[in-house]
């Protein structure tokens, strides 16, 4: 474990925020910074999502302001990962996934509109994550998931068998 001074987002985060390194989970170097990650868009309103309404995997509202949701495989990128976008002034928490998305090192970002969600199409973008999230909790939010969904017991198998 070590520590990053982020100055831009001292006020946010308190100063100092904590890096978990997952290297023996998804191979990813110690640093945060990670280039060329592919990402997507979603909403709400897509058919895939209508049943969840704005509700994230996790069961809190999707977030649009100075936090923003975002979906990601959790085994790749575990529930509570934040990350900025270079360039973006905004952070980024991985609080949803998508089934689409297991297998794929794509991030899908949360848009509160259609017109938003086009507009930002499918990008590769330079990402630094803030702090890394909890392969175990999101493991014991899957568990009982698993049992109606091959992708989700994809995820909870990955994440198993690298730890």
């Amino acid at each position: 474990m070590r520590l990053i001074y982020l100055p831009a987002l001292a006020s946010l985060l308190t100063g100092l925020v904590s890096c978990e390194s997952t290297s023996t989970t998804t191979g990813m170097a110690h640093s945060g910074k990670i280039n060329s990650v592919k990402t997507t868009a979603y909403t709400h309103t897509e058919s895939d999502h209508k049943k969840y309404k704005n509700a994230s995997a996790v069961g809190s509202k999707l977030k649009y302001g100075s936090v923003r949701s975002a979906a990601t495989d959790w085994s790749v990128y575990p529930v509570g990962t934040v990350f900025k976008i270079e360039g973006d002034p905004h952070l980024y928490e991985v609080d949803d996934y998508g089934s689409a998305l297991v297998g794929t090192n794509t991030i899908d970002l949360y848009k509160p509109t259609k017109s938003d969600m086009r507009a930002w199409g499918a990008r590769k973008v330079n990402i630094e994550v803030v702090r890394w999230g909890s392969f175990s909790k999101s493991l014991a939010i899957m568990r009982d998931r698993q049992k109606v969904s091959n992708r989700v017991r994809a995820m909870v198998q990955r994440i198993e068998s690298n730890s």
